[in-house]
């Protein structure tokens, strides 16, 4: 009788194939402050890169797997604060906006508070699209400042008016994540169905692509992903000018008809 009282106890753990992945792109992240820290700034890119590439299997592992949980998504958004926030922030600080004086760090504390926003409003949304981010995500925005820093090393560039583009562009990030601009998501895309052979072939393409210059091409891919959501919208606006003056137009002609 006594045993059968005892109160029984549920043993509560975490998943550890999807938040190892996590874990992945936040030691990456860690590495490329470390690397930075050291003038390794070529590497420290790398870094931000690889934690790109963690972050975004880890979620969508865990769908594929069904094990998606609340702490998952916790450690997920504190991963992506420091890989994609405080380290690209620190990155660029370090290797040239020092130079700068106040604008310089006053520009990389711009973008590291733009994705803690940005990161906030995402965990609270209640209604968020497969399709779509609102404001653009900060791993593609830390792959535009990462790419950036990565050709300037290959090329050696230097120069104030380098470190002012750079600035000016973490800046300009900071905006686009904290603003209302659509960005595709490609969350939708379902990975479990059945695709065509060619598909296979096609990433295996852009791989081989990829590796013959990785800097230009994964930095010039970031920064069109960062312009595809303001000129999408650019475009839009402009479709439905054209739309509504077409409208106009027609009730004027009804109008004028009778």
């Amino acid at each position: 009788m006594e045993e059968q009282n005892k109160p029984t106890f549920r043993q509560r753990g975490i998943y550890l194939i999807p938040n190892l992945f996590t874990i992945s792109a936040l030691f990456a992240g860690f590495y490329a402050i470390i690397a930075a820290m050291r003038g390794h700034y070529e590497n420290a890119a790398i870094a931000i890169f690889v934690a790109m590439l963690m972050d975004s299997l880890d979620g969508r592992v865990a769908r594929i797997t069904n094990t998606t949980t609340p702490f998952g998504a916790e450690l997920d958004s504190l991963s992506d604060m420091v890989a994609f926030g405080i380290a690209p922030a620190l990155v660029v600080y370090t290797w040239g906006f020092t130079e700068l004086g106040k604008f310089g760090w006053l520009a990389a504390f711009v973008y590291a508070v733009a994705v803690a926003l940005r990161l906030a409003r995402f965990n609270t949304q209640v209604n968020k699209s497969k399709r779509y981010f609102q404001g653009l995500a900060c791993t593609p925005a830390a792959g535009v400042l990462a790419g950036m820093i990565w050709v300037t090393q290959d090329l050696s560039l230097t120069g104030q008016w380098v470190q002012i583009l750079i600035a000016c562009s973490s800046i300009f990030l900071g905006v686009l994540m904290v603003s209302n601009i659509r960005f595709r998501s490609f969350k939708d895309l379902d990975l479990r169905d059945h695709v065509p052979f060619t598909i296979i072939l096609i990433i295996v393409l852009i791989i081989v692509f990829i590796s013959f210059a990785p800097s230009y091409i994964l930095a010039a891919l970031s920064i069109l992903y960062a312009l595809s959501g303001p000129v999408g919208t650019i475009l839009e606006l402009r479709k439905k000018k054209r739309e509504r003056k077409r409208h106009l137009q027609s009730i004027k002609k009804e109008t004028t008809g009778k």
